[in-house]
């Protein structure tokens, strides 16, 4: 089960966690170039309950792009969550990891997706009084893209 903890810091944090989310946000904003925040889908499964990814020797396909994005070097496509690889911008040298087992493991459960951000409302709640409103404002637009119609991202055919 899944727990709405931050980096696990909620029973070891000494002071308010909006104020540790709000510090942070704080130092971010007096950056001129912060870092890039990506994410990464090593453990999803299909159907059966097999790893989509095809291991952790294959991590570094993603990583390189991730350099290179960060860099200026590679493009990305929008989806409704984040900002993705298209198949053909991995070096898939040497993997028979092919364009369809991409395509499923890059898709997008928005009802999962909807779920997920609904079941943030406890925390949310409880430190409310000093909630960034960031927090809030980025919890409403990722619920906003992900009603919007999946013609509207155009995935299928740009994912390949």
């Amino acid at each position: 089960m899944v727990r709405r903890d931050p980096f696990a810091m909620l029973t070891f944090c000494g002071y308010h966690m909006a104020d540790y989310f709000n510090h942070w946000l704080q130092f971010g904003r007096g950056m001129p170039n912060a870092p890039r925040i990506f994410g990464v889908k090593w453990f999803r499964k299909d159907k059966d309950g097999n790893f989509q990814w095809p291991g952790f020797k294959d991590n570094m396909r993603v990583l390189k792009w991730i350099v290179e994005r960060a860099n200026g070097q590679s493009s990305a496509i929008e989806s409704p969550i984040c900002w993705m690889p298209k198949y053909k911008d991995l070096d898939w040298t040497g993997s028979d990891f092919n364009k369809q087992q991409f395509q499923n493991i890059m898709e997008i459960d928005r009802e999962a997706w909807k779920a997920e951000i609904s079941r943030h409302e406890e925390l949310f709640a409880s430190i409310y009084d000093k909630l960034p409103k960031e927090f809030i404002y980025m919890r409403e637009l990722l619920l906003s893209s992900l009603w919007r119609s999946p013609e509207h991202w155009g995935l299928q055919p740009e994912i390949a």
